[in-house]
């Protein structure tokens, strides 16, 4: 078993840091004060709602469309979907996922209708499945047939271009493209891939090991290897150029996890030691240059992060989630300041200005305001 693959499992099996019943709305979760910066407004009064989901299922996969629309997927192969803000949900996992208890770790979603989903692990576990009609039916469109690949995260630039990662394949990270929609995939050379280093691996944490900005710009994650490096192509994953995030790695447990970038320019990254009761130390770093180069954050989050996104009509708020809490920035990820307790491995935001959250035992939170 590669050393990724023993990571995508134990984030699977490890219960994460102590916390309350993560399924029962507690008081942590309520509003908290809004933060100190640029942004305060825009967090004034926030916190999370829980949409009960009716499922113990840990969601890291997930697509939010709208303020009314969202679909997450994650453990058993499960999705669900809802379209009145998170009041129910319906449950549209694909047939073979779920009889197959795949493990879907992201999904991207188009609208109400259409979604594309990646399951992970060695060989054959790593699939896409595609639906265009909100899940009622799903089409498997690529079965991963090289048991050395391994693929974590997709991203997709608009409704018909998009990319998935596989972990390194002969010393490079593998890249995987469609300009269907996702109904059809080709791996792409790897003469633009520069090598891997030892260990080095994407983790599928949240679905956001691997991010797009625009028409063309794309960031990789890694971890596990000397340094934890942000990978950034300009040409939809032809080439690609590697910088240092200055988030500690050197261990397979640790390094980038997240990435989210608001343009082309301004990009967020998160991470830390996934591991229960290890710290993690400077846990975030932000970049104002495409990721040409990587500054630490002065306040970094308190722990291991597994998702961040910026908050839309804003220049300068994000958030950033984690088992252990969630944190917000007004400040464009200089600092970080505690925004509520419980429990999510993955944040997603909306053009209409909406925020989801999701993570384990079925839990998915909307941000609200008092």
């Amino acid at each position: 078993m590669s050393a990724a693959a023993a990571v995508a499992i134990a984030l699977t099996a490890a219960p994460g840091p102590a916390h309350a019943d993560a399924t029962a709305p507690a008081p942590a979760d309520a509003p908290v004060p809004a933060v100190a910066g640029g942004d305060t407004h825009a967090l004034r009064g926030a916190g999370w709602a829980l949409k009960q989901t009716g499922k113990d299922a840990r969601f890291r996969g997930l697509a939010a469309v709208s303020r009314s629309t969202a679909w997450v997927a994650g453990s058993k192969g499960t999705v669900l979907r809802t379209t009145d803000g998170g009041r129910s949900w319906r449950d549209v996992s694909p047939p073979t996922a779920a009889a197959e208890g795949l493990e879907l770790r992201d999904i991207e979603a188009f609208d109400a209708r259409r979604a594309v989903a990646l399951s992970i692990g060695e060989g054959e576990a790593s699939r896409v499945l595609r639906t265009d009609d909100g899940g009622r039916t799903w089409t498997e469109t690529f079965r991963n047939p090289d048991p050395r690949a391994f693929y974590d995260c997709l991203t997709f630039f608009d409704s018909r271009h998009g990319l998935a990662m596989s972990d390194p394949v002969d010393g490079r990270f593998r890249i995987l493209s469609t300009d269907d929609g996702g109904r059809s995939w080709t791996v792409l050379p790897e003469a633009g891939m520069p090598p891997a280093l030892p260990g080095e691996a994407g983790f599928a944490a949240s679905g956001q090991c691997l991010v797009s900005a625009g028409p063309r710009d794309v960031w990789l994650a890694t971890g596990g290897g000397a340094t934890a490096r942000i990978l950034h192509s300009s040409d939809r994953g032809r080439t690609w150029r590697a910088t240092e995030s200055g988030i500690p790695a050197g261990d397979p447990a640790k390094g980038v996890f997240a990435l989210a970038f608001r343009d082309r320019t301004a990009g967020l990254a998160v991470g830390g030691d996934y591991r229960t009761g290890e710290p993690s130390p400077q846990a975030a770093a932000r970049s104002a240059d495409a990721g040409r180069t990587w500054s630490p954050a002065a306040t970094p989050p308190p722990a291991y992060r597994s998702g961040a996104a910026w908050l839309p009509h804003t220049r300068a708020a994000a958030l950033a989630v984690g088992p252990t809490g969630t944190d917000a920035t007004t400040d464009g990820g200089r600092t970080w300041h505690p925004l509520a307790a419980g429990s999510f491995d993955t944040v997603d935001c909306t053009p209409d200005g909406s925020c989801w959250a999701a993570g384990e035992k079925g839990r998915v939170g909307r941000l609200e305001r008092e």
